[in-house]
């Protein structure tokens, strides 16, 4: 099902929880909310995708297909985002959101089309570059969905492996310190083992861990997932920070669609594998369709 069956609190009213946040009245499938999607669907330009951006584009997508063996499930997707602003990527089950970033770090095989990336002044098609060539010499590092911290390993021991690719390992213990400096709360935890941590500091750490080789873009995969509310704040906080202090340019992939548009300057609707609405953050929350459908009514 695209929506959880009532909670408790909801049941008693006979109202369920909607996709991904809010409450509605009826429980919707995932066929249904596709099918409804793809009737509001709309035919989005290349005027329209640069038009969404402040300057010029710093990570382009140009008709990227892609998908896992043979099966194709990004069917030539367009996509664009400038040097230090934000993209959430919302939509059914299925749609091909994630494929979407594991296409760009190399998580799957891109059958067509281009990744376009500016960093350095000049754009660069990585399409073809491996996963470690995208974060060392791209500036593309990927946050995992959850669970991705080495439980057995230290905070500290966590940070030196997100600086793997660095030539020296004194590198990744300098970048390491850099983090704490920066965030006191791992700071105070260096020598505890990550298993110790709570959801929040986990997720901190992960970020953290992808901060270390100094990247560009950040990939982000469902940053909310898992989290009690007062550390979804904190996480959508420490990306706020990373994006307007630092200047990263942020592609993110959300379930809680609402937080997700509401943290982000562009939002973009996939349906099957392709691109259904896109537009400014806000206009997307302020959509009565994506409202129906991703953000609870």
């Amino acid at each position: 099902m695209a929506v959880d069956s009532a909670k408790s609190a909801n049941s008693e009213s006979g109202r369920a929880s909607g996709y991904h946040g809010g409450a509605v009245d009826t429980v919707i499938s995932v066929d249904d909310v596709n099918r409804q999607a793809k009737a509001i669907a709309e035919t989005v330009t290349s005027e329209q995708i640069l038009g969404l951006v402040e300057g010029e584009p710093f990570l382009r997508l140009e008709q990227l297909r892609a998908g896992y063996g043979k099966m194709e499930i990004l069917h030539g997707i367009d996509l664009a985002v400038g040097k230090g602003q934000s993209l959430c990527l919302i939509g059914p089950n299925g749609a091909g959101k994630s494929t979407i970033l594991h296409a760009i770090f190399g998580f799957c095989t891109v059958f067509s089309g281009k990744i376009l990336t500016a960093g350095g002044g000049a754009e660069r098609d990585v399409a073809s570059l491996s996963s470690s060539q995208k974060l060392k010499e791209a500036g593309i590092a990927y946050i995992l969905q959850d669970k991705s911290v080495f439980p057995g390993m230290t905070v500290e021991e966590n940070l030196w492996m997100g600086g793997y690719l660095m030539d020296q390992p004194a590198e990744a213990k300098a970048a390491a310190e850099r983090v704490f400096d920066k965030y006191p709360r791992l700071a105070e935890r260096r020598k505890h083992q990550a298993k110790v941590l709570s959801g929040g500091e986990r997720r901190l750490l992960e970020i953290s861990r992808a901060l270390v080789m100094n990247p560009d873009v950040l990939l982000v995969d469902e940053p909310s997932i898992g989290l009690e509310p007062r550390f979804i704040d904190m996480v959508f906080e420490i990306l706020h920070d990373l994006q307007h202090v630092e200047g990263k340019t942020i592609l993110m992939v959300e379930q809680n669609a609402k937080k997700g548009l509401e943290f982000a300057d562009i939002g973009y609707v996939l349906v099957s594998g392709e691109l259904a609405i896109a537009g400014r953050g806000d206009e997307l929350l302020a959509n009565p369709d994506v409202g129906r459908l991703f953000l609870g009514g």
